[in-house]
C-alpha cells in the first residue's frame, strides 16, 4: 500500500512538474495568453498547494507581459494615425479587459504566504471611446462602399456592418443596409433542365432534379432558383442538358448448375473391437456424426435492364451571355431480379443461391420507372458538380 502511495504521489509530482515547464516555455516562446489559460486551468483547483506554488509567479509574469504588450501595440497604432487601426485599438482594449475579468475570480493568490498582487486598470472608457470610433468609421466606409453597387464591395460592407451590428446594435440603420448589401452581393442563379432526347422525362424525376432544398446549395452570397422569377436579373444559368437516353430491352438469362455437398445425417455409436460401444470418461456412449452425399440440379433466371442517361451540365455568365463551363455527366440504372426453382435435394444449395428459390419472377420496370431510378444517381453526380464549382473564381 505504502509503495502505491508513493508512486501516486511521485507521478502527480511529475505532472505538476512538466505543466510548470509548459506554462515557462510558452512564455519564453511570447506566448502569454496560452500560459495564461494554462496557469489558470492549473489554479482552478487547490491553488494553496506548495506544488502550485510556481503557476502563481507564472501568471502574474505572464500577465504584466501580455499586458506591456498589448499596451505597447496601442502607442504605435495612435502614432500611426491610420484609421483603419481604430479597429484593432478597440479590440486590444476588449483583450485587455477581458484578461483581467479572467484572472479575477482565482485571487487572492499567495506566494509563501504573500499575497501576489496584480496591477488592474479601468480600460472602459477607452473601449467606449474606441468602439464608438470604429463604429463611425467602418459606418462611413461601408456606407461608402456600398454605393458603388459591385457584389464584391457590398460583400466587405455587409462583413462591416455586421460587425458594428455585433459592437454597437441598432446604431442607426444599420440593419437595413445590412439587408441591401446582402440583396446587392448575393448572386442569382437560374437552375433548368432542358430534354434534348426523343424520350419523355418523367415530370416527377423534372421536380426532383430541380428541388434545390435537396441540394443544400444556398448559402448567404449565392441563391439559387428554379423558376424564373419576373423583374429579378439573374448573374448565371446552369442548365441540365440531357442529350441521349438509353433503355435497354428486357433480358432473361438462364443457367443450369449441378451442387452437391456433404450433410450430416444421424449419428452412430462407435464401436470396440469387440463390437461393443466405446463409453467416455463419464460413462456415457460415445456417438459420431454421420455424413450423407446429397445433391441437386438448381435452375437460376436472372431478369434485367438498364437505362443510361447522356447529360451535360452548362453554366453561363447570364450578363456576358459567354459559357462559363460544361461538365459532361453520364449514369446507369441496372435492374436486376434473380429467382429459380431445384430438382433433389435442397440441402445441397446454400449461401444466396438457397435466396433465390424463394424469390418469384417479377414485372420489369417500366421506360419511366428506368428514367426516374437513374436519375436518383444523376442528382448526386449533379450535386457533387455543382457543390464544387465557384462562379467567381
Amino acid at each position: 500500500m505504502k509503495k502505491i502511495l508513493i508512486l501516486i504521489v511521485l507521478a502527480t509530482t511529475i505532472i505538476a512538474c512538466n505543466t510548470t515547464r509548459g506554462i515557462e516555455k510558452q512564455i519564453n516562446n511570447g506566448n502569454y495568453e496560452v500560459a495564461i489559460n494554462d496557469a489558470l486551468k492549473k489554479l482552478s483547483t487547490n491553488k494553496t498547494k506548495k506544488s502550485k506554488q510556481a503557476s502563481i509567479l507564472l501568471l502574474k509574469n505572464a500577465f504584466n507581459k501580455a499586458t506591456d504588450r498589448d499596451l505597447n501595440d496601442i502607442v504605435y497604432l495612435k502614432k500611426d494615425s491610420n484609421p483603419e487601426n481604430l479597429e484593432r485599438i478597440y479590440n486590444i482594449y476588449q483583450k485587455l479587459n477581458n484578461r483581467q475579468e479572467n484572472v479575477k475570480p482565482i485571487l487572492p493568490l499567495y506566494y509563501n504566504n504573500k499575497q501576489v498582487r496584480f496591477e488592474f486598470k479601468d480600460y472602459n472608457s477607452n473601449i467606449i471611446k474606441y468602439k464608438e470610433k470604429t463604429t463611425k468609421y467602418l459606418y462611413g466606409k461601408a456606407t461608402s462602399l456600398l454605393t458603388s453597387n459591385t457584389k464584391f464591395n457590398a460583400r466587405q460592407a455587409f462583413d462591416d456592418f455586421k460587425y458594428i451590428d455585433n459592437i454597437n446594435p441598432n446604431y442607426k440603420d444599420v440593419k437595413q443596409l445590412m439587408d441591401q448589401a446582402l440583396r446587392i452581393g448575393q448572386d442569382l442563379i437560374l437552375l433548368s433542365l432542358e430534354n434534348d432526347t426523343q424520350q419523355v422525362i418523367p415530370k416527377r424525376l423534372e421536380e426532383d432534379l430541380l428541388n434545390i432544398s435537396t441540394y443544400g446549395l444556398n448559402d448567404l452570397w449565392t441563391v439559387y432558383h428554379n423558376k424564373k422569377v419576373d423583374n429579378i436579373d439573374y448573374d448565371y444559368s446552369l442548365s441540365l442538358i440531357f442529350k441521349n437516353i438509353i433503355i435497354s430491352p428486357e433480358q432473361i438469362k438462364e443457367r443450369e448448375i449441378s451442387k452437391e455437398k456433404l450433410v450430416k445425417d444421424g449419428f452412430k455409436y462407435t464401436l470396440d473391437s469387440n463390437g461393443n460401444v466405446k463409453k467416455d470418461s463419464l460413462g456415457n456412449d460415445i456417438k459420431e456424426v454421420k455424413f450423407k452425399k446429397v445433391a441437386c440440379q438448381y435452375f437460376e433466371t436472372r431478369q434485367f435492364k438498364t437505362s443510361t442517361i447522356v447529360a451535360s451540365a452548362e453554366f453561363k455568365d447570364l450578363n456576358t451571355k459567354q459559357l462559363l463551363d460544361r461538365f459532361p455527366v453520364e449514369t446507369t440504372f441496372l435492374f436486376e431480379h434473380f429467382f429459380a426453382t431445384f430438382q433433389g435435394d435442397k440441402r445441397a444449395i446454400d449461401g444466396v443461391l438457397l435466396d433465390y428459390i424463394n424469390n418469384r419472377i417479377v414485372p420489369f420496370p417500366s421506360t419511366e420507372q428506368m428514367i426516374f431510378d437513374t436519375g436518383e444517381d444523376l442528382k448526386l453526380k449533379l450535386k457533387n458538380i455543382i457543390t464544387r464549382y465557384n462562379f467567381r473564381g
